[in-house]
Formats: structure tokens, C-alpha cells, sequence
């Protein structure tokens, strides 16, 4: 069952994607934002009459969070290591959440350019808890395209 017109995405079905490889087993993702100052201009026309304008100024870089389950990704665990220890020149990657419909077919993109890791939580471990354990990362990035 394919996306008629006027159909929402639904939230269950995501991905994403770290220099074209899959990052698996994701919980969630959340809090992708992205700023631009605004610069307010003031302006008098040649009649004296006062116009106010706004216009756009600076962006900023990005973040977003990601969850998941604590698993034993080699590739993912290099790349936060590489983010924490300071490696940028290999940490820095360009990354792309996908939104999916039913049938997994990508249609929409959020790509992530020079997308780095500044920040992992770990869950609470617990005797005798019977929780699965999870991972929070927060990606910063620099800039943000839709597709």
C-alpha cells in the first residue's frame, strides 16, 4: 500500500543513514532543529515614512538526537569514538535520516552535512531489571538539505 495524496508519513518507519551505510536497530529520532537568525532592518522611504523589514542572517549549525539499542556496531562505535577523542577529520560525515512509507520506499530525506557525535548517553543498568539497554547520541551538524 503505497502513499495516496494527502497521506502523512507515519513515525514508526525511519532510518538512518551515515555515509551511505544503515545504521541499525534505531529507536528514535528526535529534536532535529536547525536555526537562522533573523536581522531586523529599519529603513525610512524618500516620502519619511518608516518601513521595518527582516531579513535573513547567519545559520546555525544543527543538532538532532538519536536511540538505540546498545548493540555491538563496530562501525557505529568507531565513529563516536573518532567524535569524542577529536578525530574530526574522520568523525566529520555526512548523514541522512529517510523517511519511509508502508513499503519501505524512501520519501523524504533529511540530509546531515558534516554530522559529527557531541554527546552519548548511556541507559541505567540495573540489577534485576529486564529493560533493554540504549544508547542516546546527539548529532550536531552544519547544514541541513531536504530532499
Amino acid at each position: 500500500m503505497s502513499l495516496q495524496p494527502g497521506d502523512a508519513l507515519t513515525s514508526h518507519n525511519f532510518g538512518l543513514q551515515i555515509d551511505g551505510v544503515m545504521v541499525e536497530y534505531l529507536a528514535e529520532v528526535s529534536g532535529m532543529s536547525i536555526e537562522q537568525d533573523v536581522i531586523t532592518y529599519q529603513q525610512n522611504t524618500p516620502s519619511g515614512q518608516n518601513v521595518v523589514k527582516n531579513l535573513p542572517g547567519v545559520k546555525k549549525n544543527g543538532t538532532c538526537t538519536v536511540v538505540r539499542g546498545m548493540t555491538q556496531s563496530a562501525s557505529f562505535t568507531q565513529w563516536i569514538n573518532e567524535s569524542i577523542t577529536g578525530q574530526m577529520t574522520t568523525a566529520r560525515k555526512n548523514a541522512s535520516i529517510i523517511m519511509m512509507d508502508f513499503q519501505n520506499n524512501p520519501v523524504k530525506r533529511y540530509h546531515l552535512r558534516n554530522a559529527w557525535c557531541s554527546k552519548i548517553d548511556a541507559s541505567t543498568v540495573k540489577a534485576g531489571e529486564a529493560s533493554a539497554l540504549t544508547e542516546t547520541v546527539t548529532i550536531t551538524f552544519e547544514e541541513l538539505v531536504i530532499e
